[in-house]
């Protein structure tokens, strides 16, 4: 895995845009059509601004699908990861051919439709978050590294839902769902490349835990240790506890 450190949060965004750009370009000049999968959240805001802003990548010939989604919860509703990727990616890009979970609808028919569409080729690209607590999509810890199922139903802790308020999300944790479909780990791992976008303070602890710690699943990103193709971006905040040079792959 390739560790990237920037000076801030804007240049930590900038630079894992230019390299989402440049592999998406190069994805679509070699096999004419991408499968991309998109991360959500509030540390995917400047990245996410960035490279939809970026000329030249044919949307069109993109097709995406999102990483999780909370059960119960509305698209109308200020924290909807629907809601979040129709507005910050697929209406300003005009992306047409996207997958979403529908977290109102039967998880169990949700999984299977959208897992079946996603299981069917394999993913170019994935945008992926580390939560406070190490967290990969939503698969808290411990994360269920055996099952191949491309969805799960998952129950959060209280430190992911806690961390959801915090964000501003929710005005109080009881407000957080408790239930939610997410994408498998494994499932994640299959994508021939994984870019994380993990800057601001809060995370230098998961960061420090899944980057030099053991590879568990009580640190669930710290599975992307054993992904052959995957670069995370970090700033100077969300390095701040790591004890190895920066720019170095692991």
């Amino acid at each position: 895995m390739e560790v990237n450190v920037s000076p801030s949060k804007l240049a930590l965004a900038e630079a894992a845009a230019r390299h989402a750009a440049q592999s998406l370009s190069k994805i679509l000049a070699n096999r004419g059509s991408a499968r991309l999968i998109s991360a959500t959240g509030a540390s995917q805001f400047d990245f996410l601004e960035i490279l939809t802003s970026t000329p030249g990548i044919d949307w069109l010939r993109v097709e995406m699908f999102h990483l999780d989604e909370y059960i119960g919860l509305p698209v109308t509703h200020s924290a909807s990861f629907r809601k979040y990727l129709l507005e910050r990616l697929i209406h300003k890009t005009g992306i047409t051919h996207y997958h979403l979970l529908d977290g109102e609808r039967d998880p169990r028919e949700v999984i299977q439709r959208v897992g079946g569409e996603l299981s069917s080729h394999p993913v170019d690209l994935a945008f992926v978050g580390i939560g406070e607590n190490g967290h990969l999509a939503f698969n808290d810890p411990p994360a269920n590294f055996q099952t191949e199922e491309p969805y799960l139903v998952v129950e959060l802790d209280e430190a992911c839902r806690r961390q959801q308020m915090e964000e501003g999300w929710f005005p109080v944790i009881t407000d957080v769902p408790a239930r939610a479909i997410s994408m498998s780990v494994r499932q994640i791992l299959k994508a021939k490349e994984i870019i994380a976008i993990v800057p601001d303070a809060r995370k230098a602890q998961a960061v420090k835990s899944c980057i030099e710690g053991e590879i568990s699943p009580m640190a669930p990103a710290s599975i992307l240790r054993t992904h052959p193709n995957t670069t995370i971006y970090l700033d100077t905040e969300s390095a701040s506890l790591l004890s190895q040079a920066a720019n170095r792959s692991l």
